[in-house]
This record gives structure tokens, C-alpha cells and sequence, in this order.
């Protein structure tokens, strides 16, 4: 099971990086649900991933670290790509998600890409 979850997930940031949005379909459940953005199913993904590459045409995704457990995996990325005019490091996020059946069924996350400036 660890290496089952280990490759979705693998796959889920190379699909990204890739710009294959389509893949989406085959890498999370037709009832995904993602906690952070309140949406359900692939199609909402592909259009948070086609936001996230028109918004920032250079971005991708890095995986620092990534942990599994049973079905669930947890993975600490740094956000490639982004403006950074302000001088702050990059972008990072961690993600936790449950994988069923090969696909990714329910994914939490928080990142950093939207903090304010502590000034």
C-alpha cells in the first residue's frame, strides 16, 4: 500500500509540473473532496490547476518531503516560479490526503503562497 500511495502522489505533482491537467481524471476519484478549497470531484482540480498555471506561467511544484502511512500521505512542497520581487523565500505547502482505490479521495492542505508580509 506505502508504494501504491507514494506513486500517487508522485504522480499528482508530475501532472501538475507537466501542465497535464487531464491526468486528473486518473489521479483523484470522481468524489474527491479538497477540505481547503470547499470543492468536489476532478474538474475542480483542473480548474484550480489551470488558474494556478495561467496566474503563474512558470510555477511547479517540489517535493521536500514526503510521508506515508497506511492510505494517507503527507507531503511538504516549496513553490518554484513565483515572483518573489519581495524578497521572500518561496512558497511552501503541505498537503495530507487519503488515497482509495489508486485515486486520491480526500486532500487537506495549507500553503504559504497567500501570506501577509509580516512588516
Amino acid at each position: 500500500m506505502t508504494d501504491h500511495v507514494r506513486a500517487v502522489a508522485r504522480r499528482m505533482y508530475e501532472a501538475f509540473n507537466t501542465r497535464d491537467v487531464r491526468a486528473a481524471d486518473e489521479i483523484f476519484a470522481a468524489d474527491f473532496v479538497s477540505h481547503p478549497l470547499g470543492t468536489v470531484g476532478p474538474e475542480s482540480v483542473k480548474r484550480a490547476w489551470s488558474g494556478m498555471h495561467a496566474m503563474f506561467p512558470g510555477i511547479r511544484v517540489e517535493v521536500e518531503d514526503l510521508l506515508v502511512d497506511g492510505d494517507r500521505a503527507a507531503v511538504r512542497t516549496t513553490l518554484r516560479g513565483l515572483p518573489d520581487g519581495d524578497g521572500r523565500p518561496p512558497a511552501a505547502m503541505l498537503e495530507i490526503f487519503r488515497v482509495r482505490d489508486g485515486r486520491i479521495a480526500e486532500l487537506w492542505g495549507m500553503s504559504t503562497l497567500s501570506r501577509p508580509r509580516a512588516d
